[in-house]
């Protein structure tokens, strides 16, 4: 997996970078200090995931996920910060990101990240499951989202509404008595029928249709 590190303080990135390079997997290929930075160096390089901080100077993270995400062929971007605050992390989310860590968050947890997101899925850290769903279940639902849910099957909301609910697909298919298979294959279509690209995006659907809200177990 080829990653590119992007963050305006250089002894941040050492550190990133020893964690990511004793992995046998994880190749780091660049780095950049600013977001405007991090596009020149996203082109030439080809990473598979770009890890972003959000306060630096020039470009901030969120300005550089969008451009770097408006690429012809994107990376996945994670956004890696100090910062968690409610509008980060509901724009973070809403402009495509595929993943939102905080800088505290354990060395193998910034790993699994990693491989997660190359592999095509998403992460949040466990710790802003909150923000995520009051940065849009508390937003009014937009009715095309909503139409889009309501034209899933009864069995792919109930696994949208369980994935919602951070569970992973071992756990969803223990909940329904389903195959694993079985709900890889249901989070797939549902993610193709609602044009979304993981997990982490359905999440937020999710809240913003009204198919989970705030409170529910």
């Amino acid at each position: 997996m080829r990653v590119v590190l992007v963050d305006d303080e250089a002894m941040v990135r050492v550190g990133l970078r020893m964690v990511l390079t004793a992995e046998p997997d994880v190749e780091v290929v660049g780095e950049a200090g600013d977001g405007a930075e991090a596009v020149d160096v996203v082109t030439r390089t080809s990473p598979d995931v770009v890890l972003v901080d959000i306060r630096m100077p020039r470009v901030d993270g969120l300005e550089a996920s969008r451009r770097l995400l408006a690429l012809p062929d994107p990376p996945r971007v994670v956004v890696l910060t100090t910062f968690d605050e409610d509008e980060y992390l509901a724009e973070a989310l809403r402009g495509g990101v595929s993943g939102f860590l905080l800088k505290v968050a354990p060395p193998e947890q910034l790993v699994a990240a990693v491989r997660a997101v190359a592999a095509g899925g998403g992460l949040l850290d466990p710790t802003l499951t909150p923000r995520v769903i009051r940065a849009f279940g508390a937003a009014a639902p937009a009715r095309t989202r909503a139409d889009l849910v309501a034209s899933l099957t009864e069995r792919e909301k109930d696994v949208l509404r369980l994935v919602a609910r951070g569970l992973s697909n071992a756990e969803v298919a223990a909940e329904l008595y389903l195959g694993e298979a079985t709900v890889k294959t249901h989070v797939s279509r549902l993610l193709a029928k609602l044009g979304l690209r993981d997990r982490v995006q359905a999440v937020g659907v999710a809240y913003e249709s009204g198919l989970v809200r705030p409170g529910e177990s």
